[in-house]
């Protein structure tokens, strides 16, 4: 279930921080090959999934010159990463041969009261359809298996795995079929758009632990590693490159940072000794040297406090 996969390696290529997001928010893998509800890539039917290099030709060239891309970024606050991830997604699919976006965060009103928003409205050679589009970055509990979807927590300790997927499909995907939600598709000239989510992200996995990935999980989902304050010294000995934490705007593509910007060794080490213990979840890379004097991800991991999930 990898989009593209002709174009795997594109978003390390590109050089713009929000082209590479945008790259890696259309080409990376669903996190889930099983959804309780239909699970459609948003450019499915487009000419971009026939014709893969017009996709890459375009992403190239938004990373020779990414105005318009940074100037619809400006227009709405992105500083959510859901949010983030749905305005790249809208500024694709605005751009996407052979696909009209008839509306996007559509909210559904009763008697004055927001019942919730349609993400995306659009209208393609199959059809039209409601898509919810959600990113998410889950933890696998170290106390269960990893096969059940209630095994995997967001970061925080506010989200979980199984309840959004609930969500998606109890409240956020029936919604454009509902009553209250005619009245506003009607004023687009549609009536029942046929419903699907795209869930990405990532799935980070117990450190030192024996742990299986999520029964409904795709075989090709992106995943990374978690571990606790405390193991940070035992892990870290043996690996090479140099190690730095990223801000949550950046936790999407795989990152690529300049050697004027990489930390040293002695930098991190006084970042860490100056981290609370009871900080909240920092998200660290490992970065190797690549080419053209700049530093590649190789590794991304969870750093969280002793008493995680507990906490």
């Amino acid at each position: 279930m990898m989009p593209f996969p002709s174009l795997r390696d594109l978003p390390t290529q590109l050089h713009q921080p929000a082209v590479r997001d945008l790259a890696w928010t259309l080409l990376s893998p669903p996190l889930l090959a099983r959804t309780p509800a239909a699970q459609r890539h948003p450019l499915q039917a487009s000419r971009w999934s026939q014709q893969p290099e017009t996709l890459a030709d375009w992403l190239l060239a938004l990373d020779a010159d990414s105005h318009a891309l940074q100037q619809w970024l400006s227009q709405h606050s992105v500083r959510r990463l859901g949010l983030y991830y749905e305005r790249l997604w809208q500024f694709a699919l605005h751009a996407a041969p052979d696909i009209e976006v008839l509306a996007a965060n559509l909210p559904i009103r009763q008697q004055g009261n927001t019942l919730g928003e349609l993400d995306m409205l659009l209208r393609d050679e199959e059809g039209v359809h409601h898509l919810e589009l959600a990113i998410k970055l889950y933890l696998g509990r170290p106390d269960c298996s990893g096969t059940d979807l209630a095994h995997w927590l967001g970061p925080g300790n506010h989200d979980r795995l199984d309840i959004k997927l609930a969500h998606l499909d109890a409240h956020q995907l029936p919604l454009s079929a509902r009553a209250e939600s005619q009245e506003a598709l009607g004023a687009l000239g549609i009536s029942q758009p046929q419903a699907a989510l795209w869930l990405g992200g990532y799935l980070f996995y117990p450190w030192q632990h024996a742990y299986a990935a999520p029964l409904d999980s795709n075989p090709e989902h992106l995943r990374g590693r978690w571990l606790q304050h405390a193991d940070w010294p035992r892990f870290a000995l043996p690996q090479a490159g140099h190690w730095q934490p990223l801000p949550r705007q950046a936790w999407l593509a795989p990152a690529r940072i300049e050697a004027s910007h990489l930390w040293s060794n002695q930098q991190f080490k006084h970042w860490f000794a100056t981290l609370a213990e009871d900080a909240r979840p920092q998200l660290l890379v490992r970065l190797t040297e690549g080419p053209q004097h700049c530093w590649l991800e190789t590794e991304r991991v969870f750093l969280v406090n002793d008493h995680w999930p507990a906490a």
